[in-house]
């Protein structure tokens, strides 16, 4: 399915800011808004910051997003969607990568007491470091 057919899929009209958010994302993956509108005014279509926040959030909010929100950090934004998977952040740089959920449907994780709520995603989020830091800290110490 191509981008315009993902968007109308969703219920959302295609436009030039919608697909350029998504291209970004693309060459991005897990990037917050501010890199977003940086990738977006290097490629000379300019946009504000407050309408990269309106075009990411009417796009997670329409499930064509994923929002990461790892604790202290800002919010990230993928394409991968639809899938049971899991991230991983690293410590030092920040870095996001995707993990494959070992139990592969969702929620993987259930909690001992729903208080009455039907459980439909557990959110993972692993913490380390990513090699290029493992590796730069070797180095140095």
């Amino acid at each position: 399915m191509d981008t315009a057919e993902r968007l109308r899929g969703a219920g959302l009209r295609v436009t030039g800011g919608r697909l350029q958010v998504l291209a970004a994302l693309a060459t991005h993956p897990h990037a917050d808004a501010e890199t977003v509108r940086r990738t977006l005014v290097e490629r000379g279509y300019p946009m504000s910051i407050q309408s990269v926040h309106n075009v990411l959030g009417d796009l997670a909010d329409a499930g064509v997003l994923g929002r990461i929100e790892p604790a202290g950090s800002p919010v990230r934004y993928e394409n991968r969607v639809g899938d049971n998977h899991h991230h991983i952040v690293c410590r030092t740089c920040g870095a996001v990568e995707d993990v494959d959920c070992v139990i592969g449907e969702a929620p993987c994780l259930t909690p001992s007491a729903a208080a009455g709520f039907t459980v439909e995603r557990a959110e993972v989020v692993f913490w380390g470091r990513c090699p290029a830091c493992a590796s730069s800290s070797r180095t140095t110490t």
